[in-house]
């Protein structure tokens, strides 16, 4: 037979055992979801004869904003802005308006996909150094979009650098609420990746037959 003593410490540790399947802390509130840049096409259309193509190899993306929260930063305070979500990582977000940039342009050059049968006469690379929203005229005022972006076009198989240039696109949001902070970061991408297929059209050219 148990002694009390025991009974008292078996009820005691399942208590403290169903204790530890409670929450105490307060229940959040959905974040709002939101996505930048054009979704990619659903079907690929055909490229035209005389295609250049050009390997879009792994680059970086600035690790504090390569995540699916919106980084701001105010008198060099860095934050995020609360209850607010991309609806994906925004380096993947990003990788999917670079293709339907070049997918949209009707010029020659195609972007390759790792593992796609296909040659590629170039090799574009483009590393993301800024993405991120300024409070630039204090906490309460609308912020600017800043995107900064390093893009390198080499020759392929192991050739030498054809032309490097850095990119930046700022752009003012409308007021400093999250549905006019969005938009600016989507006129800032698009600006931006219509520059970046217009300077690697310029300098990805035909190679001539052998």
């Amino acid at each position: 037979m148990r002694s009390p003593l025991l009974r008292l410490a078996i009820v005691g540790a399942a208590a403290l055992s169903l204790a530890g399947c409670i929450s105490l802390l307060p229940k959040s509130k959905p974040a709002d979801l939101y996505r930048f840049g054009q979704p990619l096409l659903a079907e690929t259309v055909s490229a035209p004869v005389g295609q250049i193509g050009v390997f879009r190899t792994s680059a970086v993306f600035q690790r504090e904003s390569a995540g699916d929260r919106i980084l701001t930063l105010t008198n060099g305070k860095a934050a995020y802005i609360a209850e607010t979500r991309w609806v994906a990582p925004a380096a993947t977000l990003w990788d999917e308006a670079v293709l339907a940039a070049f997918d949209a342009d009707p010029g020659p050059v195609r972007i390759i996909s790792r593992g796609e049968p296909a040659s590629a006469a170039y090799v574009l690379r483009l590393d993301v150094r800024n993405f991120e929203t300024h409070y630039d005229r204090g906490a309460k005022a609308a912020p600017t979009v800043v995107v900064r972006v390093r893009g390198a076009i080499t020759a392929g198989s192991g050739g030498g650098l054809v032309s490097e240039r850095l990119f930046e696109k700022r752009v003012r949001a409308a007021d400093n609420r999250v549905s006019a902070i969005v938009p600016a970061y989507d006129r800032a991408v698009a600006q931006l990746l219509a520059e970046v297929v217009a300077w690697t059209s310029e300098n990805a050219k035909p190679t001539s037959a052998t």
